[in-house]
């Protein structure tokens, strides 16, 4: 499953609109976003790191990467 598509499922799962994960963002990091950025970033899938481990902490989720058996 790609990040966009995680990300969407955590979003849908917490009741929240692409415009109050932009504010809350915004709250957090200091960072400039709007509705628009953020939506255009997930669509293309340019997230970095930093901003969706940010995102996944906002939520009440954690990124895990684990080793294959």
């Amino acid at each position: 499953m790609s990040s966009r598509e995680e990300l969407k499922i955590m979003i849908m799962r917490e009741a929240l609109t692409v415009k109050k994960l932009a504010v809350l963002l915004e709250e957090k990091t200091g960072r400039h976003y709007t509705q628009r950025s953020l939506q255009n970033k997930i669509s293309l899938s340019s997230l970095n790191y930093d901003e969706m481990e940010t995102i996944a902490d906002l939520l009440g989720y954690e990124i895990k990467i684990q080793k294959k058996v």
